[in-house]
């Protein structure tokens, strides 16, 4: 029953694997400082990790993952025919006023606002 699941992972794991050995075999070898330098985003680095950041950016992290988060709740109603067609309207309805009021309260408090 669960054999086709364990080929996936055997699969998956036996590909990951080969990845990484075909990388250590025909990868270059030797690195120079511009190539180990830190570079994240298309831009290098220009000052120290250590140095503090506004929270805005936590802040806006934040809502994207409760978003993003909340709505996968979607998917289970994709799936639960069993129930009425209309019950589950009336259900995603609400679920969409509650994100609504909650980013209403996120656009007033300015959270999005770049400063």
């Amino acid at each position: 029953m669960y054999e086709s699941v364990l080929i996936m992972f055997l699969a998956a794991g036996f590909i990951g694997a080969a990845a990484l050995v075909v990388g250590a075999l025909l990868g270059p070898k030797r690195g120079n400082p511009t190539k180990l330098a830190a570079y994240e985003s298309g831009v290098p680095a220009s000052s120290s990790a250590r140095e503090r950041f506004p929270v805005h950016f936590y802040l806006v992290a934040m809502l994207f993952i409760l978003f993003d988060v909340e709505t996968a709740f979607f998917f289970p109603l994709a799936v639960a025919y069993g129930v009425a067609p209309q019950f589950l309207f009336v259900q995603a309805i609400i679920f969409v006023a509650i994100l609504a009021v909650g980013y209403v309260y996120v656009i007033r408090k300015g959270v999005l606002n770049w400063k």
